[in-house]
Formats: C-alpha cells, structure tokens, sequence
C-alpha cells in the first residue's frame, strides 16, 4: 500500500517527487553534515525548483567531496573553475563560492559556537520540531518569525544565499517544522519521529 499523501500535493505524480516526500521531507534531521547539505542545496535552489535540484544531487554530491565543510572550505580557484565546468550541476559563479564561504562559517559555528551546527540550528525551535496542522497548501507560510530570525543571524555568521524563505524551506525539509498536511500519513509519522528524540540542547 502506497503512502496518503491527503493535501500534500506538491509532489505530483514524480516518482522522485514523491519518494523524497515519502521518506526524507519533514524526517528531523540532527546530523550536522546532513544539515550543512540541505542548507547548501537549498541556496543552489534559489530561483529554481526543488526538483531539479534533486535529480541533480548526486552530481552535486560527488562533485562537491559529500559536502564535507571542512573540505570545502579549502577550495581554491582552480577547484572553482573545475565546478562551472560541471555540466551535471547548477553551474553559478555566486552559489559556488557561496558554498565555500558557507563552508567556512559552518566551521565557525563548529569551533566557537553551541558544539554542534545542530544544536545551533535547533535552537531556533527550543529543540524539538514544530507540529502544525495545516489541512490546505494555502494555509502554510513562506516564511515565519523563526525563519526571518535564523536567516537574519546566518547572515551576520556569513552565510549565503540563506534568505527567510529558503530557511524556511530548509526547515520543512529537515524536520524542524512538521508541515506534512494534517491528513497526510507522513504528518502523524514524522511527528512520532519528533518524540522519538530528546531535544537538541540549545
């Protein structure tokens, strides 16, 4: 048996498409590596649609050492050079280098921060996802106080191509707000996920 989507439509009928919303979209993600990706994903998006990120994600990966900040933070031009010759990704001068100056100020967290790029991120949620219980697509925000907020200090940190909206889309995805329709059997499963986990210390 298939998984009810209910009024999560934005899937469509993709078979990608909905398999990341079946599996990955709204699960709370607290590995800092996989959160750097998503945010770094989410930024090559910009101006974009979702998808076309997603089926380029494995190049990406590849391409960019598994997103390993402290890799990528030591990219040089000529690494630079190498990735807008790579026809498999989005090739932006400004989101590449974007990538690496986040990069960097993941490292900055990491080092002089709360510990942990989780434990950062988290903590514009006290710790635990946010359950709401949208019945319509038209009900769920752009953006919220939470995700101005974050996006505000992510850019005083030095982070790129982090506005409100692209935060906010971020957190959907990673878990920190569950915005899987109410009638959607991904809500009431990612929400027993959210419990499943003592919260992240802020």
């Amino acid at each position: 048996m298939g998984i009810e989507r209910g009024g999560c439509t934005w899937p469509g009928t993709d078979t990608l498409y909905c398999q990341y919303h079946d599996t990955e979209w709204g699960v709370p993600e607290y590995d800092d590596r996989a959160l750097f990706e998503k945010l770094v994903l989410d930024g090559f998006q910009a101006g974009l649609s979702w998808i076309t990120i997603l089926r380029k994600r494995a190049a990406f990966r590849a391409a960019f050492d598994g997103f390993e900040p402290e890799v990528i933070a030591r990219y040089n031009p000529k690494k630079v050079e190498q990735l807008l010759g790579n026809a498999e990704i989005v090739r932006s001068r400004l989101k590449v280098e974007g990538a690496i100056k986040n990069a960097r100020s993941y490292l900055a967290i990491m080092e002089g921060g709360p510990g942990s790029f989780a434990s950062y991120l988290w903590g514009y949620v006290d710790g635990k996802p946010v359950q709401n219980r949208f019945r319509t697509m038209k009900e769920v925000p752009a953006q919220t106080a939470m995700s101005l907020a974050l996006s505000k200090d992510l850019k005083k940190r030095g982070f790129t191509f982090c506005g409100p909206v692209i935060v906010y889309a971020f957190a959907q995805a990673v878990g920190m707000v569950n915005d899987h329709m109410v009638d959607c059997q991904r809500h009431s499963e990612c929400a027993k996920l959210g419990r499943a986990r003592p919260a992240v210390p802020r």
